[in-house]
């Protein structure tokens, strides 16, 4: 009996000498996307205004990093304060930690290099080579063409600099260790002809992460077949919110939709200043539609067309409660 509990303590013993191991090897030796690419940008005044449009209106970037305005429809950015940061996402919404969004003024961002700050956008590891939790869509800039990552670079180092001071974000155990294994190699995309309406359609609602919002998904991995067709969960100041299907469904999706409809549908949004207070218990949204409003006409019919393209699926949507 003895000889039976001393192996069952020495098998104890190796399995936490493993787990120990393991471990170590992932927080100290991942993430691993190799070293950051030595490369100098230049800023031409095409890559600046390619990059403002890219990080304001596409990849929103400057939805996310700026602070908001929680009381009014949509939260509208504060515009005065782009890029500044704070946002703090908790047990509230539904967050395991407390993951703040930093500041990427050139206040904070001075000392990164264009090489450090491309592997950030396109692998989610920073400067200190740590991971970034994927609430930033990384993933999906991972595929953009290199040059509109450079065009973005190039905006945000214009950013007026602010100074701030806001805690590090904390993950709950045990994503605070998985998180470490998250981060990929980027497999970068070219950007399709614009007059290939789908393919570059494609390219957009990818460089946007459209899929990401209106897609339920597992532990964080989408469900296969649900793709675009809605229902993802999000905690809003005490109520769900569940993006819509924009699968071509006609009954629950944007089946019946016409390129025009689905062009107003963001016009509609074109006036931040415009944006009605929400009373508690009111429907809010978190979708950036001030922000995606300012994408061009031509731009929108071509997101359109790619989603016309997609498989349609039936899933009616309970939208807010």
């Amino acid at each position: 009996m003895k000889k039976v509990i001393k192996a069952i303590a020495y098998l104890a013993i190796i399995i936490v000498i493993v787990l120990i191991g393991v471990v170590a090897y992932v927080t100290l030796a991942l993430p691993n996307v190799g070293p950051a690419e030595n490369i100098k940008v230049e800023a031409s005044p095409q890559r600046i205004a390619r990059g403002k449009y890219l990080a304001n209106n596409v990849a929103a970037c400057l939805d996310c990093h700026s602070p908001k305005d929680p009381v009014r429809f949509g939260n509208p950015i504060d515009t005065n304060r782009l890029g500044v940061g704070g946002d703090k996402f908790g047990a509230g919404e539904g967050f395991p930690g407390d993951v703040i969004v930093p500041n990427i003024t050139p206040a904070k961002l001075q000392s990164w290099t264009d090489g450090e700050l491309f592997r950030a956008i396109t692998t989610g590891v920073k400067k200190d080579g740590s991971a970034i939790f994927p609430l930033m869509p990384w993933p999906y800039y991972s595929k953009m063409d290199r040059e509109d990552i450079y065009s973005i670079i190039v905006y945000i180092r214009t950013l007026k600099p602010v100074t701030t001071d806001y805690p590090k974000s904390k993950l709950d155990f045990p994503l605070n260790i998985i998180v470490h294994t998250m981060p990929q190699k980027a497999t970068l995309g070219t950007k399709p002809d614009t007059r290939d309406s789908v393919k570059y359609g494609e390219y957009l609602v990818q460089s946007s992460a459209c899929q990401e919002c209106h897609s339920q998904d597992d532990k964080g991995k989408i469900i296969a077949g649900l793709e675009f067709a809605g229902g993802k969960e999000f905690k809003v100041n005490g109520h769900t919110l569940r993006p819509a299907n924009i699968t071509p469904d006609v009954t629950t999706g944007i089946g019946n939709w016409s390129k025009q409809m689905f062009i107003a549908r963001f016009k509609a949004f074109n006036d931040p200043g415009k944006a009605q207070a929400v009373a508690a218990g009111q429907f809010q949204t978190i979708m950036p539609w001030w922000q995606y409003s300012k994408m061009t006409d031509g731009d929108l019919a071509s997101i359109y067309a790619y989603l016309k393209t997609v498989k349609p699926v039936k899933n009616n949507v309970v939208k807010f409660n």
